[in-house]
């Protein structure tokens, strides 16, 4: 029997079972399949809150082989219900590693499976859209199991990783202040701006940020999971922001509720976006960026507003991944500009926001 515990299998919805050797946590865990094609950052993704809820599913085919640091985590915590692979290696060599990836899996709980034909997988959900799963030991029924293991209601994601409390984070003397509204925010998207000077006050989306609005001179939207079309309370919520006419920059999830705010729809995507090698094209000119991705919905483009423009557009799909407003100090991008893809072609946009931040701040 392999050490950490007996064999288990994923149970897709469509009735398919793939059988793999454990290297997690002795547990079951169901939720949403979904792939990520990046070549490294199993660490970062693992982390990332957008995966509250999901089965990952890491198309490359070695995971593991630099273990896992001590620090320079997303979130505090694995978010991921489980994790699938094509070969683990327990054996790591990096001079950051603290320990090994079964080992931190293990520790949090979280099931993960290797061995798995993970290109065939892929080929299915890129063919039927993703699905639910669930990772089950060999004994369980895969039926029972889809409806009985541990799982989460997306329509509560945002509400399991948004901080509870609001923080005030220092940046330097004389630097804006940027109010984020954290629907599940990478750590890296706060260093970003705290990198560059502004003070951040870091607020979960249920707490009660509107009485900073008159204290700050700017506002974030982040990346967050689940289906932007659940958070109808808050984007009632945030049209406070853009009523006060504060500079708005969103990411991600944050991207989809600017898009309803302004009066666009969201459409969820046969089976998203989630890679660190996702092209896209800033409308009106010829520069392309490569962008890192996590999301399983899109801002219907069709729907925008006539005082909406769309900023970019990706090289796949066609699909949008940025807007902007003609008249009002607010936009929005689908991808990570935080995150090193390109590998810093999208970082500069956070310059551009906290540029427009500066050009407002005179008037509020």
């Amino acid at each position: 029997m392999h050490k950490y515990g007996l064999p288990m299998k994923l149970c897709l919805a469509d009735g398919a079972a793939h059988a793999g050797r454990p290297f997690g946590a002795a547990a079951e865990a169901r939720g949403e399949v979904v792939f990520h094609t990046g070549m490294v950052g199993y660490v970062e993704a693992l982390t990332d809150p957008s995966y509250r809820g999901q089965i990952l599913v890491l198309t490359y085919p070695l995971i593991g082989n630099y273990g896992v640091p001590a620090s320079g985590f997303e979130s505090a915590r694995i978010q991921v219900q489980g994790l699938v692979v094509s070969r683990y290696s327990a054996a790591y060599s990096h001079h950051l590693a603290a320990r090994s990836l079964g080992d931190w899996l293990a520790a949090q709980g979280v099931p993960a499976v290797s061995g798995v034909d993970t290109r065939l997988l892929v080929q299915k959900l890129r063919s039927h859209g993703t699905m639910q799963g669930a990772l089950l030991f060999d004994s369980t029924d895969g039926t029972r199991g889809l409806a009985e293991s541990p799982g989460i209601a997306m329509k509560d994601a945002v509400g399991l990783v948004e901080p509870t409390e609001i923080v005030e984070l220092p940046g330097a003397a004389g630097g804006p202040t940027i109010l984020a509204i954290d629907t599940g925010a990478k750590e890296s998207i706060v260093r970003s701006l705290l990198g560059r000077g502004a003070s951040v006050v870091r607020a979960g989306a249920s707490t009660a940020w509107e009485p900073y609005l008159s204290r700050v001179q700017g506002v974030l939207l982040t990346n967050g999971p689940g289906d932007p079309g659940d958070q109808g309370a808050l984007v009632e919520r945030l049209r406070q922001v853009l009523a006060a006419q504060l500079p708005t920059f969103g990411i991600c999830l944050g991207h989809q509720l600017l898009a309803r705010c302004l009066g666009a729809s969201t459409y969820k995507l046969p089976f998203g976006h989630r890679s660190h090698n996702q092209p896209v094209l800033e409308v009106g000119t010829r520069r392309a960026y490569i962008t890192s991705q996590n999301h399983g919905y899109a801002v219907d483009e069709k729907t925008l507003p006539e005082d909406v423009l769309p900023w970019f557009v990706n090289l796949n799909d066609g699909t949008n991944e940025g807007i902007r407003h003609r008249h009002g100090p607010f936009s929005s991008v689908q991808f990570h500009p935080e995150a090193a893809a390109g590998p810093r072609d999208a970082a500069p946009l956070f310059d551009d926001f906290l540029r427009t931040v500066a050009a407002c701040r005179g008037r509020h």
